[in-house]
């Protein structure tokens, strides 16, 4: 009988897990192709990341072989530029413009790979265009027609010296890195009426008719013309007298009476042969309309009685943009855009004196103040603000700090500080006579403000801005926008429409475009009432500090209503 022995169970697993392990065998090195490159090629795919075969750089580089895949995203070919590949090539930015400048002027360039002639060879044998010794790449010169030397790397090429700097101690001998070279000849850069003599005779008409139309445009050949019967009255008051014989007290309290929204046209001005860009009522009484014109014209009317123009004042060679009386109204400021900014008698019609920055002016004011009624501000085309001294004829300060043309200048809190609005979209904060911005305001979704009306509480101001909005501001320390008083619903983007205030505050007007004259309710904003007055646009409006129902507005349709 056989003799069975039992084993435990967890013992046989053991057993045989041993002698499995024993058997395996572990080879630490990778699978590599033994296979000969040479006899067979292996060309990976233009989309493979991984490559399991030691490839030649040979065939790496070789392009890509069989018809293109008309279905192949776009986006996976290599590109450097939106439309294909370009190859870098190793030449200087000054060599590459004169060859390409050469080979649009002339038609012909050099290879420089080869260094040969590419394009029109004859034309390079007519303008006598030839390579010098080519030497290796990117080392060769190309001398053009007119002997001007395109690129010329001669390694023997001698170098020209330096002039001496001279000491540092010695202030005027001193020359430091503006010594030049031996040999340069350094003069006067010859200014563009001598160029134009070398290059070719002006037309001596020609240069007559321009050096009368700088004696024009300068002080001297201004003048005024008066359209009435006689200057004075049978008392020899002249027309500066405030009319007493009217309903109207035009020499009462401003703001006293309340006004109401016109309704009916009374009378409309027609002088001006183009259209009229702004117009000022007389200080204080009102009985007189200063307007000025792109016909280079400002001209006065009489606002009662015969209601004619009275004076016309002409000095200007270009549309005059901006006019401002003095407090007294004795004397007023005309800017222009030929630059020049005018001083003159409103009774005489006399130019006192010619201001200019060599800038186009876009705003003229005078300080409110009584004792600085010799300065006044002047805002222009190259982002700054000038302040001139009639008495001195010079510029006694500047505010530089805008980024565009400044439009707009507004006098604040009792004529200590000033607001100016710029085409940079931002408004800015002055004291009067430090040029350092107090109070900078900028948002994203501001737009250009072109017109701005201070309100006749002196606490607010209304901005007209391009994006058919009437903004308000506040007029003291802080500037911030009253965001809940808008005034919206008229069309004024590209045009620098001028809002204005009733006397007593209570209403707001604008025009708008299209010739239309608006009117919004001041506690609601509200409109009120919308009416045509123009048959173009309605660029400027004053409402009569004594009439408590009378508006003038100014249109580019030449006319004053």
């Amino acid at each position: 009988m056989d003799r069975i022995s039992y084993a435990d169970s967890d013992e046989d697993s053991d057993m045989r897990v041993t002698s499995a392990a024993s058997n395996v065998i572990v080879n630490a090195a990778p699978d590599v192709s033994t296979e000969d490159l040479k006899a067979q090629q292996y060309l990976p795919g233009a989309t493979s990341l991984e490559i399991s075969h030691n490839i030649p750089y040979q065939d790496l580089i070789r392009p890509l072989n069989g018809p293109s895949n008309p279905f192949q995203n776009q986006a996976k070919l290599q590109k450097n530029i939106l439309t294909g590949y370009i190859e870098p090539h190793a030449m200087s930015d000054i060599l590459f413009d004169n060859m390409h400048r050469t080979f649009t002027t002339h038609g012909y360039t050099v290879d420089v790979e080869t260094g040969r002639t590419v394009g029109d060879t004859n034309r390079a044998r007519e303008m006598q265009g030839e390579i010098l010794k080519f030497r290796s790449r990117n080392q060769f010169s190309l001398i053009l027609y007119s002997g001007v030397l395109i690129n010329d790397k001669t390694p023997n090429a001698k170098k020209t010296k330096r002039k001496s700097a001279g000491k540092s101690s010695d202030v005027e001998g001193f020359k430091g890195p503006w010594a030049g070279y031996e040999g340069e000849e350094v003069g006067p850069t010859p200014t563009p009426v001598e160029v134009i003599e070398e290059e070719e005779p002006m037309d001596p008409e020609l240069l007559a008719a321009i050096k009368r139309n700088d004696k024009e445009e300068g002080l001297g050949s201004e003048k005024s013309i008066f359209h009435g019967k006689n200057m004075t009255d049978y008392l020899g008051r002249t027309y500066m007298h405030v009319p007493t014989d009217l309903d109207v007290d035009l020499l009462g309290e401003l703001g006293t009476k309340e006004c109401y929204i016109p309704k009916k046209l009374i009378h409309t001005w027609t002088g001006h042969t183009k259209a009229v860009n702004a117009i000022r009522f007389f200080p204080k009484s009102a009985h007189l309309l200063l307007s000025a014109s792109v016909d280079t014209k400002v001209k006065l009317w009489d606002v009662y009685h015969e209601r004619k123009c009275l004076r016309t004042f002409m000095g200007h060679s270009k549309a005059v943009r901006d006019i401002c009386f003095t407090n007294d109204g004795r004397k007023f400021l005309s800017a222009s855009y030929d630059k020049y900014m005018k001083l003159w008698d409103t009774e005489t019609g006399q130019c006192i004196s010619s201001f200019t920055t060599k800038k186009i002016p876009f705003c003229i004011k005078f300080n409110p103040d009584e004792d600085k009624q010799n300065i006044f501000l002047a805002g222009c085309a190259d982002k700054k603000v000038y302040q001139f001294d009639i008495n001195s004829g010079e510029i006694t300060q500047e505010y530089d700090q805008h980024l565009g043309a400044v439009n707009t200048i507004t006098f604040v809190d009792d004529n200590r500080r000033f607001i100016t609005t710029s085409d940079d979209k931002t408004l800015r904060a002055w004291e009067f006579d430090i040029p350092v911005v107090i109070k900078y305001v900028a948002e994203p979704s501001m737009h250009s403000m072109p017109a701005v009306t201070l309100h006749p509480n002196n606490k607010w101001m209304a901005c007209q801005s391009l994006d058919n909005q009437i903004f308000i501001y506040s007029a003291r320390d802080r500037f911030r926008m009253h965001r809940k008083k808008v005034f919206k619903g008229h069309l004024v983007a590209g045009y620098a429409c001028q809002p204005n205030f009733s006397p007593d505050g209570r209403f707001v007007m604008s025009g708008d475009s299209s010739g239309n004259l608006w009117f919004w309710d001041w506690k609601t904003s509200r409109i009120l009432r919308k009416f045509k007055a123009h048959d173009n646009v309605l660029i400027g409006c004053e409402w009569h500090p004594h009439e408590t129902s009378k508006v003038a507005t100014c249109s580019w349709d030449s006319t004053i209503k």
